[in-house]
């Protein structure tokens, strides 16, 4: 099954920068001259060690081909759909004693430390379709009451 990264443009242009970064590293690597194979009857500590860096490095190569050939950029729905939450939205919440305030992004983009939520996560999913004044129960513990929904261009 192909699953697709949902990114912003930023997010695309961050992983193109960095499969250039790479792609350049293994050229290098490739130009280098590799450290001996044997050391009398075993293989040489020096060698396992570079293998094993250009497999880290190819399979991340790999991983960002794959990335870059099923994404989709995040966009700004239509104006009567950004009533209710969805990939790309900023929300507005109120908990029990404070007020906060998340993005919804892809998998790859998430990061909780900065308030940007994987539309994955079990957070992000119970906010998908919501809309401003319901109130969503996480882990049956934490309620939230959605006060804002804002989408920008992304």
């Amino acid at each position: 099954m192909i699953k697709t990264y949902y990114l912003t443009k930023e997010g695309l242009r961050k992983l193109e920068h960095e499969r250039e970064e790479l792609l350049k590293i293994q050229s290098e690597e490739f130009l280098e001259e590799a450290p001996v194979m044997l050391e009398g009857d075993s293989l040489s500590p020096e060698f396992s060690s570079y293998r094993e860096n250009l497999d880290l490095l190819d399979q991340r190569i790999e991983e960002l081909n794959y990335i870059l050939k099923n994404y989709k950029i995040i966009k700004m729905p239509p104006k009567k759909q950004q009533d209710k939450i969805d990939l790309g939205a900023k929300v507005l919440l109120k908990g029990k004693s404070s007020k906060e305030e998340y993005k919804i992004v892809g998998t790859l983009e998430a990061d909780p430390f900065t308030g940007r939520i994987s539309n994955e996560s079990p957070l992000g999913v119970s906010f998908i379709g919501k809309r401003v004044g319901e109130t969503i129960s996480f882990n049956g513990l934490d309620k939230y009451k959605i006060l804002k929904i804002k989408y920008e261009e992304v």
